[in-house]
Order: C-alpha cells, then sequence, then structure tokens
C-alpha cells in the first residue's frame, strides 16, 4: 500500500513563493543581460554623430559640403582648407581645433597640427624616422602627412577600430 503525502496549505504557500522567487531571480538575470547586449548592438549599429556638412563661400556662392566629400582639412597661411575627394578646395573660417570638436572622432583623425583626415581617405600608411608614421591619401597632397610618435598608437587604434 502506497502513502500519498499531502502538503498543508502554509507548505504549498511557501513551495509557491520560493518557485515564484526563482522565477522572477531568473528573468531578472536574462532581461539584465539582453538589455546590456541589446544597448551595446545598438551603439554599435548607431550612426556616428558629428557635422553632417560644412557651409562654404566660393564663387560669390554658398555651397554646402557633405562630410563624406571632405577627404582632409589642412592649414595653409593661416587659413583652414576643406580638400574633397574630386581635389576640389574650399576655405573656411573656423580652425582646426573648432573643426575636430564637432566632427566625428570615428570618421576624422587629427594627424598634427596642420592636418584633420577623413578615415576613407587613408590609403596606406609607413613607418618614417625616429617612430613616426607617414600617411599616404588616396589623393595626393603637397606635403608629408606626418604622425608623431606621440599619437603613432592611437593613430593605428583608430584605424584598426574600424
Amino acid at each position: 500500500m502506497q502513502v500519498i503525502h499531502f502538503n498543508t496549505p502554509a507548505e504549498d504557500l511557501k513551495d509557491s513563493i520560493i518557485a515564484f522567487d526563482k522565477f522572477d531571480a531568473f528573468k531578472n538575470f536574462f532581461q539584465k543581460n539582453s538589455h546590456l547586449e541589446l544597448e551595446d548592438i545598438f551603439q554599435r549599429l548607431a550612426a556616428p554623430s558629428g557635422k553632417k556638412s560644412f557651409l562654404v563661400f566660393k564663387n560669390n556662392k554658398y555651397v554646402t559640403i557633405p562630410t563624406e566629400r571632405i577627404a582632409f582639412f589642412s592649414t595653409k597661411y593661416d587659413r583652414t582648407v576643406i580638400t574633397c575627394f574630386d581635389q576640389q578646395e574650399y576655405t573656411i573660417d573656423s580652425s582646426l581645433d573648432q573643426i575636430q570638436k564637432v566632427l566625428c572622432d570615428q570618421l576624422f583623425f587629427r594627424l598634427n597640427r596642420q592636418h584633420l583626415v577623413s578615415f576613407i581617405s587613408v590609403k596606406e600608411v609607413e613607418h618614417y624616422f625616429a617612430r613616426k608614421l607617414i600617411v599616404k591619401l588616396v589623393i595626393a597632397t603637397e606635403e608629408k602627412l606626418l604622425v608623431s610618435k606621440e599619437k603613432v598608437s592611437s593613430f593605428l587604434k583608430w584605424l584598426d577600430n574600424r
């Protein structure tokens, strides 16, 4: 003969509370982790923030230059110049420091005091004297674009994190 044991209502209530607590802890664990993973995914997929275009004045006309068309910014004779991939040049009144602050740092890097380059414009990078780097762009430049030895590691990290 088999003996059947029935729980008292208090025991059933206690077992139910324990089961619900375990369920809540299990559910919360996965919600927390999935929330963090989703945030990470959204941050990676989010479009880079920053200025999308620059208004320039050339040939008695105002023209908007999208940042996607810009190969690099440089300073020439105390003026800031935008050079586009089609090799058109435009002068603007902002300094490189001001421009760097409004651009997305994932898309543009400040090589030195005179140049701020687009990631898309970088063709190749070579070692240069005294642990510096020389950057060659997809369009020709008049001068050598050098990265100081202090910025070499951050520049290479910037190139690698694409």
